[in-house]
């Protein structure tokens, strides 16, 4: 196995890590003088850590010619399990609409379906991401990486600074539900011409 499928499989391991410190405390806990911010400061760091694996490993891959079909189905994979348990956490603590959520796991299923369908066709065909779908998972990680970030920050400032950061997180969702829709819409009509042969 290379070193950029190892930075791949890495970004999968640091998931249950990062589960572990934001499962330690919620937004919920601010009321009761229990939150505790720095199990969020640690989260924001080890999701920060595993979104830059995700720009590392296709960095590499291009640069040294290692890029492989295992490789294809697994960053995408890696990133949509990473994003979709942080954004599992923000729905926990009020600040990810459900309709949000919805969006970006009906956008990743029908993604997935589709290449798992390309991929079992009588040519085995590969689909890679698009740009789109690279603009949506940067805006979905810098979104996730603002809010454990500025909700640590924000709780030793004061309740209006954490109020600012729940706000601008809320429509930062929104927005990422937004092109999450899009990105969807554009991967399903680039490939229409699968679609529509596929038997």
């Amino acid at each position: 196995m290379n070193l950029p499928n190892k930075l791949t499989l890495t970004r999968i391991l640091l998931v249950p890590v990062f589960m572990v410190f934001v499962s330690l405390t919620s937004l919920s806990g601010i009321a009761a003088g229990s939150f505790q911010p720095t199990y969020y400061l640690i989260a924001g760091i080890v999701f920060a850590v595993a979104s830059f694996t995700d720009f590392l490993d296709g960095h590499l891959a291009r640069k040294w010619n290692m890029v492989t079909d295992f490789g294809k189905f697994a960053d995408p994979l890696a990133d949509k399990l990473l994003t979709t348990v942080a954004f599992i956490y923000m729905m926990r603590d009020g600040v990810c609409s459900p309709v949000v959520l919805c969006i970006i796991l009906a956008r990743e299923f029908a993604v997935s379906g589709l290449r798992m369908v390309a991929a079992g066709a009588k040519d085995g065909k590969v689909i890679a991401a698009n740009m789109w779908g690279k603009v949506k998972t940067v805006l979905q990680m810098l979104s996730i990486i603002f809010y454990f970030f500025g909700m640590a920050i924000a709780a030793n400032v004061s309740w209006d600074a954490t109020v600012m950061v729940v706000g601008v997180s809320v429509v930062l969702c929104w927005l990422v539900a937004a092109v999450t829709a899009i990105s969807g819409i554009k991967y399903l009509w680039d490939n229409r011409s699968f679609i529509n042969t596929a038997k």
